[in-house]
């Protein structure tokens, strides 16, 4: 595994924030979040997938556990948007800078409104990509909100 840094870890040092670095082999290629979760010996209601949906005019970053879906319509109310849809894959670097599998919501190209599922508000800490497919960030949601100027609203669709 390579110890590079990430531009999600460059900016967390910057900050002074504390975190542990996840490594997992994806050489499988199984990358989604509940393989992730599992890969890193964590509970899925603790690793945390960085999803991008837009509006018309604006991006915005939500950040719901591997094993919910985003519900839109929350996700809009969050925004303050009447309608928001996924972000197209394809588009998903061009905006980012990150690929799907190792989208950070830490390091974007540009700090989008970031909203992060509210049950995160009591767990110590969480896990997110680092930025790059094979490695995983741990920090307090907290330190999460504070850093990405992010809030944290209800996003998951109910089971």
């Amino acid at each position: 595994m390579s110890a590079s840094k990430t531009n999600a870890m460059r900016i967390l040092d910057g900050q002074n924030v504390s975190y542990k670095i996840l490594s997992y082999d994806h050489q499988d290629g199984k990358i989604d979040g509940m393989n992730v979760a599992e890969k890193i010996g964590k509970a899925p209601e603790a690793v945390f997938k960085t999803l991008v949906a837009h509006s018309k005019q604006h991006l915005f970053v939500f950040v719901i556990p591997v094993h919910k879906e985003l519900d839109l319509k929350k996700a809009a109310k969050s925004a303050g948007e009447k309608k928001i849809e996924m972000l197209p894959v394809k588009e998903l670097q061009k905006h980012t800078g990150y690929i799907r599998g190792g989208c950070s919501p830490i390091g974007m190209k540009k700090l989008y409104p970031t909203f992060i599922d509210q049950p995160a508000v009591k767990l110590e800490t969480i896990v997110v990509s680092a930025g790059k497919i094979g490695t995983q960030l741990e920090l307090s949601p907290k330190d999460l909100v504070q850093l990405m100027d992010a809030q944290f609203a209800d996003l998951a669709q109910k089971a």
